[in-house]
């Protein structure tokens, strides 16, 4: 028989809609797989098992009538610990929220249970969503897939664990800076990071609100639409006839190259190969505006997101792991006109990248420069953590600062990913054309 916890989310909803697979007996199964898993604690903050049953027994009652309400109706999936949950305590991985209870559901959240999507629960991750690697002594690390002793990407990384142990169907996290795409290639899934402002943050404990998105991670691309779709109210992308004959793709060098290291570039050069085989057409090329774009990463992120939670830090300040409260506190050194000058010059910059870019269907670069570092190191050496964090993040960091979808891929190579970058609100075109990437890749 096939385990059910191996399954994409796309095959399970099929099986539920076929009657091969009651949604009951799926939440339980999982339920159950978190319960008894060794790190199950370490992945998921808190289950909402009443919660979860009773999703999962009203999508077994409308799947025996026929009546279901999307393709993944009754299929179990993770939410990051910062989507508010009616009656269910959400922290955002922080003793600075302990016991915040919110009185109603983020939207994205209230959307996918209209979908009858089924919520198991609330996963582990960085402490306020400020880092990209994963580590949390404040409240729990979740496992690395490939190695335990490694970091397990960041900031959403128990959504991540969730997926690669076999604890959920998919998970639900949010991506400021790389905090959907680190984690899913550290642990070889698939993670989509979408548009800012293609799905609402109503009800999402902010990071820079003027950066935070969310996005899915998951098994495979046709998941990753499914569950867009769920949050967006949208049809999911239709993935049919996917190829890659006729695609243009520009490989970055300015920035994404540097320093990348052996295991990661290498990836990334057999997955480019493997692409050109499958018929697209890849070019190589600079961007001058995008290092300057990274030269005021620091400006507008750490501005903001002190702004939004100096308060609360320096109220108590020692309930912090001291890396990412001093991340933090780096947006004490800006001042208001730095930070207002900073957003017109990356508008601008943003002009220059996309026609620059407007050619190509997609950019491609290395998910992340380099391996998962050691978690025992992080830490122990706050200097190894900002310098791991900061090239950790660097790649995916360019979606980001340039407003874009990306979408990274598992190349093959535990822990190394590659990103497709597509403009602004192009996810749907930007699926497809990982369908067909994720096909040449297999």
């Amino acid at each position: 028989m096939t385990d059910w916890r191996e399954m994409s989310a796309g095959d399970l909803g099929r099986a539920i809609g076929t009657g091969e697979i009651d949604p009951v007996d799926l939440t339980a199964t999982y339920l159950d797989a978190i319960r008894e898993h060794d790190a199950g604690h370490l992945i998921y903050a808190r289950t909402t098992e009443a919660r979860a049953l009773a999703e999962a027994e009203a999508a077994s009652a409308r799947a025996r009538a026929g009546h279901r309400l999307s393709p993944l109706d009754g299929v179990p999936i993770s939410w990051k610990d910062l989507f508010d949950t009616a009656g269910t305590a959400t922290e955002a991985g922080s003793r600075l929220l302990e016991g915040r209870v919110p009185h109603a559901d983020a939207e994205v959240l209230r959307r996918a249970t209209l979908q009858g999507l089924v919520c198991l629960g609330k996963t582990h991750m960085t402490e306020l969503a400020f880092s990209g690697l994963g580590v949390n002594p404040m409240t729990a690390t979740p496992p690395n897939v490939n190695d335990p002793a490694l970091a397990p990407g960041g900031s959403s990384s128990g959504a991540a664990a969730s997926v690669a142990f076999g604890l959920a169907a998919a998970g639900i996290g949010s991506d400021t800076g790389g905090s959907v795409r680190i984690p899913a290639a550290w642990n070889d899934l698939v993670g989509l990071k979408t548009t800012s402002g293609r799905l609402p943050l109503t009800g999402v404990v902010p990071l820079c609100e003027s950066f935070d998105t969310v996005g899915p991670l998951c098994r495979t691309v046709e998941d990753a639409a499914l569950l867009l779709a769920a949050m967006d109210g949208s049809r999911p992308a239709d993935l049919r006839g996917a190829t890659l004959r006729g695609a243009r793709f520009l490989i970055m060098e300015t920035v994404a190259l540097a320093d990348c290291r052996e295991a990661p570039l290498s990836a990334f050069e057999n997955a480019v190969a493997r692409l050109q085989n499958a018929g697209a057409a890849v070019e190589t090329g600079t961007a001058p505006e995008l290092a300057e774009a990274h030269g005021l990463a620091g400006l507008l992120f750490t501005t903001e997101a002190y702004g939004t939670w100096a308060e609360r830090i320096e109220a108590e300040p020692d309930r912090m792991f001291e890396p990412v409260r001093e991340r933090f506190r780096l947006g004490k050194r800006f001042s208001g006109a730095e930070y207002v000058a900073g957003w017109r010059r990356l508008r601008e910059l943003r002009a220059f990248w996309n026609a620059r870019t407007a050619g190509y269907d997609a950019v491609l670069t290395p998910t992340s420069p380099i391996l998962p570092p050691d978690r025992e190191r992080l830490l122990s050496d706050p200097d190894y953590f900002a310098a791991e964090n900061l090239l950790g993040l660097r790649n995916t960091r360019i979606g980001n600062l340039m407003g874009l979808c990306g979408l990274t891929l598992p190349t093959g190579i535990p822990s190394c990913g590659i990103t497709l970058l597509a403009p602004p609100m192009a996810e749907e075109r930007l699926l497809r054309l990982g369908a067909a990437a994720e096909a040449a890749l297999a």
